[in-house]
């Protein structure tokens, strides 16, 4: 009975866009939207019996009864913190739904598009039907396949041919449900003409508390020797649950780079999937995630090299206190064709608890002869040697303790090359890295803390 009442909401968001939608999207995307649909009712959530899904259980998300989340009404003051200084633009959706009102998109940079993707659909509606859907496949994947049905809004971004843009986009999706447990589907297309350069950040935040689960799946098309930048910040409430999904296609020596930073949320799943189907192509896969209390993050990353010559790096670093558990599942496959292949891939791990987990699985499927691939992973605590030094120089525990896990997660800041957005989410790592510090240190001196 209570699956059926969760199917009867998904259907019921469902047809409810369907009434809305109908006379005014094109055909294919109705059809798409239906496949979507499709998939996602015939084969429902995955279970930890998927081997992609061993290490998660979605119980609690697929118990939640959510609804599609209400048209919410946000002040400039109530974001005025989630603002990045020196973005060229900035495109702020609140509960999935996009807010020109709060959104900054006037004196933008010569080469660069941007806009809500269902105005993109009137304006560049040939562009869109080019790429919206043919790399973010459905098939096996169930939230995939639940956006694709039922996304309202999202960003369309465009670097014309040959653009350099020098400031970092900024998309914000704010949730700001407080009773109800709601969902959205944002979907964003990113689509980098030969030649161009740019960088685009993705920042989820809470506003109030309540449980909401944002579904995302992004589509980054990066074309010959197109260099592009994309950033991941989650920062949601710790009732939120978030599965976001990044679909990476690369063409002749294309150039991306993936950071994500999973600093919040209840249950969040960060799925990166590149491409490298053209040869000289290179990614770069860079992350961290900071969990505690009862948090889980999971990070699947899938790294196909489809043609000759591509080289791949993947770093991630993971901070885990408290009960907080982490999943790594880093999958490198090499097709036969892809030979010179040369591919990296680096998991780090700190346990500051006894009761805190990382469960991380590395895994290569070589299919060619001829390439250089090595991966590994390593779990610790932070080393007694260090932390007696810098007491020893005078700092407190506290702050010892906190300098060491800065330095951990600020390997991830080293590999980003946009100043702007380093100062960004520098901030936001660091507060995160000290609410985890003054928690340890109250529990462990409660009468010290007071």
């Amino acid at each position: 009975m209570a699956t059926a009442v969760r199917s009867k909401n998904y259907l019921e968001a469902f047809n409810g866009l369907e009434k809305t939608r109908r006379d005014h999207e094109p055909v294919w995307l109705h059809q798409l939207r239906a496949e979507g649909w499709g998939l996602f009712d015939a084969a429902g959530f995955p279970t930890v019996h998927d081997e992609d899904w061993r290490f998660t259980s979605l119980a609690p998300l697929a118990r939640t009864q959510f609804s599609r989340a209400p048209k919410t009404a946000v002040s400039k003051q109530e974001i005025e913190s989630s603002v990045m200084e020196g973005a060229a633009c900035r495109l702020v959706f609140v509960n999935g739904r996009f807010a020109p009102e709060l959104s900054q998109v006037s004196n933008l940079p010569a080469g660069l598009e941007v806009a809500s993707l269902a105005e993109a659909l009137s304006g560049h509606g040939e562009t869109v039907e080019q790429h919206l859907g043919r790399y973010a496949k459905m098939g096996g994947n169930a939230f995939t396949a639940l956006n694709t049905a039922l996304w309202e809004e999202g960003a369309y971004i465009r670097i014309r041919r040959g653009a350099r843009i020098e400031q970092p986009v900024h998309l914000l999706f704010v949730s700001a449900a407080d009773d109800g447990a709601t969902m959205t589907h944002p979907r964003s297309l990113i689509i980098a003409e030969p030649a161009s350069n740019a960088a685009v950040v993705e920042d989820y935040v809470s506003i109030g508390g309540g449980a909401a689960l944002s579904n995302s799946v992004t589509e980054l098309v990066a074309a010959e020797d197109a260099v592009v930048s994309h950033y991941l910040l989650e920062r949601e409430n710790f009732d939120s649950f978030n599965v976001s999904t990044l679909r990476v296609e690369l063409g002749r020596a294309a150039n991306v780079s993936s950071h994500s930073l999973l600093l919040g949320g209840g249950l969040v799943r960060n799925n990166v999937h590149p491409v490298l189907n053209g040869p000289g192509a290179e990614c770069l896969i860079n992350g961290l995630f900071v969990g505690a209390g009862r948090q889980h993050l999971d990070n699947y990353m899938l790294v196909e090299h489809a043609s000759p010559e591509c080289s791949s790096r993947q770093f991630y670093n993971g901070i885990l206190d408290q009960q907080s558990r982490g999943v790594f599942h880093g999958r490198i496959v090499v097709h036969k064709v892809a030979q010179k292949t040369d591919a990296k891939q680096t998991n780090r791990n700190l346990l500051l608890s006894d009761d805190a987990r990382i469960d991380t699985k590395p895994q290569l499927e070589i299919r060619a002869d001829d390439v250089k691939c090595t991966h590994g992973a390593t779990i610790g605590r932070i080393e007694d040697e260090p932390l007696f030094y810098l007491r020893s120089r005078g700092l407190d525990e506290r702050s010892a303790r906190n300098l060491l896990l800065y330095a951990f997660a600020a390997e991830c800041l080293d590999r980003m090359n946009e100043q702007p957005v380093r100062d960004f989410v520098d901030r936001f790592i660091r507060q995160r890295l000290q609410q985890i510090t003054s928690a340890a240190q109250t529990a462990s001196h409660p009468e010290e803390a007071a």
